[in-house]
């Protein structure tokens, strides 16, 4: 993927006309287009690999939200369900897995927002690939992200004495269906890291957007001890019905409604920002 076929040179403009139409996406075969993604999402990888701190996020933060709200909150909120610090934390690894790809999902706009300030968005533009398979290629090692995150979450649930009470399939499905909420979610972050100025901007933005989501959820607590009007809020919030799908589908309960919301959540959102996100790749200058 030379960016040398690609530019001009005034002794040969017969060459450059061609280079031009490459930019089309719909000339791109859907295996050069897989091609051109494992080869970003390898650059992206090399990237990690040169600045391991970048792991940091996804390696600590299940670990720090693990121990402060099982130990800081678990006796009273497990208490108030009837139980104590164990039936908190039954409760709280599930919804915590819902928590995982919004956090995850920031650094995705802060990422991209910071590889079009130093001009690497630029470069990739300049070269005859899918304009969606850069953002594509972002999003899978934010999922590979993900998932390691998700891994230690499970990890530090079992050590401190979580309990599966439904089947090895139902966490599967618990951590799939986390994965493709949280890959929806990253097309608006990534929407917010190419319409904002800063990364800064991006990360302030983003938990202006997470916090109501988080805590106006039943990610941490149950909504039966909620105001009304913050009940409603949460039937409501996308983020609750991944919690109780999640739940349901580790614990063995009745999943109800909650994995058809989720899902039909994870589609709407796609839906509207992933061509929102790649036009604005497109035009951005």
């Amino acid at each position: 993927m030379s960016t040398t076929t690609l530019t001009p040179t005034p002794t040969d403009a017969a060459v450059a006309a061609p280079a031009t139409k490459v930019h089309d996406e719909g000339r791109i075969g859907l295996r050069n287009n897989v091609r051109h993604i494992g080869a970003l999402v390898r650059r992206n990888l090399l990237q990690i690999k040169k600045d391991p701190e970048s792991m940091f996020d996804a390696l600590l933060m299940p670990v720090i939200f693990v121990l402060l709200f099982v130990y800081v909150f678990g006796g009273s909120v497990g208490g108030s369900m009837g139980g104590g610090r164990q039936e908190y934390l039954n409760y709280l690894i599930p919804g915590l897995m819902a928590m995982m790809g919004m956090n995850i999902a920031m650094a995705v706009g802060s990422g991209v927002n910071d590889d079009f300030r130093k001009g690497v968005m630029d470069r990739f533009r300049t070269m005859p690939i899918a304009r969606s398979s850069v953002l594509i290629a972002k999003i899978v090692v934010e999922l590979a992200r993900m998932m390691v995150a998700t891994l230690i979450l499970l990890g530090m649930g079992f050590a401190l004495g979580m309990e599966l009470h439904g089947s090895v399939l139902g966490l599967i499905g618990a951590i799939v269906l986390a994965a493709a909420f949280g890959a929806a979610i990253m097309w608006i972050f990534i929407l917010l890291g190419l319409s904002m100025k800063t990364a800064q901007a991006v990360q302030g933005m983003g938990m202006i957007v997470m916090m109501p989501l988080q805590f106006g959820s039943s990610i941490f607590a149950p909504p039966t001890t909620m105001p009304g009007w913050l009940q409603t809020f949460t039937d409501y919030n996308p983020l609750s019905n991944l919690a109780d799908a999640a739940r349901a589908l580790m614990m063995g309960t009745p999943v109800g409604n909650s994995v058809w919301l989720t899902l039909g959540w994870t589609v709407v959102i796609t839906a509207a920002m992933a061509p929102l996100a790649v036009s604005k790749f497109r035009k951005k200058s």
